[in-house]
C-alpha cells in the first residue's frame, strides 16, 4: 500500500500561517534592505550597541537596543521595537517561532502491542508579545499551536490546538545589595540540563506551569522559590488548557557560582499527584524531591553531575527512589575541535514488589533531548552508559556520534521508555541487559534565527525485550527551527 505523505499545513490555525507570513516578509525584505544596510554599516562603524539574537526563552530578549539609532535596521524592526511613550525602556516587541519536524519511527514501543511503523510531521507554531513598562515591569504572552499530521497514535504531547502557552507579569528591580525577580502567571521553567525539570522542547507540546516564581540574586548566590500547578493540555478545541487540579509541584532552590572549578546548585520540591499508578502501587502520590548538582570546567575538561533522592508515599506504600546523571568530556586541540565524552546515568527500580515500598524513580518533567529524540530510553529502572564524540567542522556545524548501552537496575521492575512508559511484558522477566543503540546527529546553524537538525537512532534490543515480543527499532528525525 502506498503511504500518503502527511500534509503539514492542512487545517492549521492562523497562528501557523502568521509565522510563515512573517518569515516570508523577513526573507523577501532582505533584498530590499541591502542598500539601506550597506549605508547603515558605515554609520554604525563606531556604534557599540549589539543587536539581540533570538533566545530559547523569548521573554528574556531585550530589544530596547533598537532605541539607539546607530544600530542597523533590518526588515520588520518596526515590530520588534514599538515605543510606548518617551522612555526607551518602554516598548512592545512581537516575535514568532516555527518548528517543523518529520519523524520516521519503525517500531514505537519496540513494536509491542499497538506500536507499529509510522511516518508523520509534527508542527509547532508560536507568536509572542513582550511589553516592557519602564526598566522594571514586564508583561509577556505567547500563543502556541501544536499539531501532528499523519501520526497514527496521537498523545497529549503531540497535539494542542491554538492555546495560551505563556501569560505572566514580571518585576525585576534592585533590592538591597542584590536583584529581586518576581513572576506570576502561566510560564515555563527549567533547571540545569533539564534532566528532570524541563520545558519539554523535544515533543511537540511544551510544558508550562501556572506559577508564582520569585528569586533573589546577590553576588555569586541565587535563591529561588516557586509554587506551581503544571498545565493540563487538552486537544478538543482552542483555548481549553487548564491548571492541573490533580498535580502540584513547588519548592525552593539555591545556586552558588565559583565553588572550586565549578558551580553548585540544589533544590527541594514537593510533588503531589492524585490517582497515580505504578506497577506495584496506586493512589495519591506525595513525593519529596531532593536534588544536588555540580558542574564546571577544568582546562579542556568539562563535567556535569546531578543526583536526586525521592521519598514520600503512594497510597499506603512508602517511596524510596534515586537517580544519578553525569556527563564528562575532553576537547582536543585538533582540527574540528573534537570532544570525546561519556554519559553515565542510573535510576532505581522496584526491587521487591509487594513489600510496601515504591522504588521506581519518577523522572518528573524530563527533557526529551537528554537521551535521544527517539524516546526509546526512559529515566526509570535504568543503568545507561554512552560514549560519544562531537566534531565541529565549522562554527555553525556540529556532528555527534554515540553508542548507548543499557541495563535495568533490577529485573523485578519493567523496561521504561520516555517519559515513564512501561514496555509491556518486561516486568519480572528476562535479564538486566536491555540493549544498545547507535546515534548520529547533525546540527547546522544556517542563520542566527534558522537551525536545521538531523538525527538517526538504531536500537538493538536485548533478549528481555525480544522475548516480550519486541524488535529492533529505527528512528530518523529531520527538523527546521525558525525564530523571528
Amino acid at each position: 500500500m502506498t503511504r500518503v505523505w502527511p500534509r503539514p499545513f492542512a487545517g492549521t490555525h492562523a497562528v501557523a500561517y502568521l509565522v510563515f507570513f512573517v518569515a516570508g516578509l523577513a526573507l523577501s525584505g532582505n533584498a530590499r534592505a541591502t542598500e539601506e544596510t550597506t549605508s547603515a554599516d558605515t554609520a554604525s562603524a563606531a556604534c557599540t550597541a549589539k543587536r539581540p539574537v533570538v533566545l530559547f526563552n523569548r521573554w528574556q530578549e531585550d530589544w530596547s537596543v533598537l532605541a539607539d539609532k546607530c544600530v542597523p535596521r533590518q526588515p520588520l524592526d518596526s515590530l520588534k521595537y514599538i515605543p510606548l511613550g518617551g522612555d526607551p525602556h518602554s516598548y512592545l516587541s512581537l516575535g514568532a517561532n516555527l518548528r517543523e519536524r518529520v519523524e520516521v519511527n519503525d517500531a514505537p514501543l519496540f513494536g509491542i502491542g499497538t506500536g507499529h511503523s509510522d511516518t508523520y510531521v509534527i508542527q509547532r507554531a508560536q507568536v509572542s508579545a513582550d511589553a516592557r513598562i519602564g526598566p522594571y515591569l514586564q508583561f509577556f504572552a505567547q500563543l502556541e499551536d501544536a499539531r501532528p499530521f499523519g501520526k497514527d497514535t496521537v498523545s497529549p504531547v503531540d497535539k494542542n490546538p491554538l492555546d495560551l502557552e505563556q501569560a505572566f507579569v514580571a518585576w525585576v528591580s534592585p533590592l538591597g545589595p542584590g536583584t529581586f525577580k518576581f513572576r506570576v502567571g502561566r510560564q515555563e521553567m527549567a533547571f540545569d540540563l533539564q534532566r528532570f525539570i524541563s520545558v519539554r522542547d523535544g515533543p511537540n507540546v511544551r510544558q508550562a506551569y501556572d506559577a508564582i516564581w520569585a528569586d533573589y540574586e546577590y553576588g555569586k548566590w541565587r535563591f529561588i522559590g516557586y509554587l506551581t500547578q503544571p498545565v493540563q493540555y487538552r486537544d478538543v478545541t482552542t483555548f481549553d488548557d487548564v491548571s492541573n487540579r490533580h498535580l502540584t509541584f513547588s519548592g525552593v532552590r539555591f545556586e552558588r557560582q565559583g565553588v572550586g572549578p565549578g558551580d553548585l546548585s540544589g533544590y527541594y520540591s514537593k510533588y503531589n499527584r492524585s490517582n497515580a499508578r505504578f506497577l506495584d502501587a496506586t493512589g495519591d502520590e506525595h513525593r519529596d524531591v531532593f536534588d544536588l548538582r555540580y558542574t564546571g570546567k577544568m582546562g579542556r575538561a568539562d563535567f556535569d553531575v546531578e543526583s536526586m533522592y525521592q521519598s514520600g508515599h503512594v497510597g499506603n506504600k512508602t517511596i524510596g527512589a534515586w537517580a544519578v546523571g553525569s556527563l564528562a568530556g575532553y576537547t582536543l586541540d585538533l582540527p574540528w575541535t573534537p570532544r570525546v565524552g561519556v554519559q553515565i546515568d542510573a535510576a532505581s527500580g522496584d526491587r521487591h514488589p509487594g513489600d510496601g515500598r515504591v522504588e521506581t524513580f519518577n523522572p518528573l518533567f524530563p527533557n526529551g533531548y537528554y537521551f535521544t529524540l527517539a524516546g526509546y530510553t526512559g529515566y526509570a529502572n535504568l543503568i545507561h552508559v554512552k560514549p560519544s564524540i562531537t566534531l565541529k567542522p565549522t562554527s555553525k556545524l556540529a556532528l555527534l556520534g554515540a553508542l548507548g548501552f543499557q541495563w535495568r537496575e533490577t529485573t523485578a521492575d519493567a523496561v521504561y521508555q520516555q517519559p515513564n512508559t512501561v514496555v509491556p511484558g518486561t516486568a519480572g522477566h528476562g535479564s538486566r541487559w536491555t540493549g544498545m543503540y547507535v546515534q548520529v546527529r547533525a546540527d547546522w546553524t544556517m542563520a542566527s534565527n534558522l537551525i536545521g537538525s538531523v538525527e538517526a537512532v538504531h536500537f538493538q534490543v536485548g533478549d528481555s525485550i525480544r522475548n516480550a515480543g519486541g524488535s529492533n527499532a529505527d528512528y530518523v528525525g529531520v527538523e527546521l527551527k525558525y525564530g523571528w
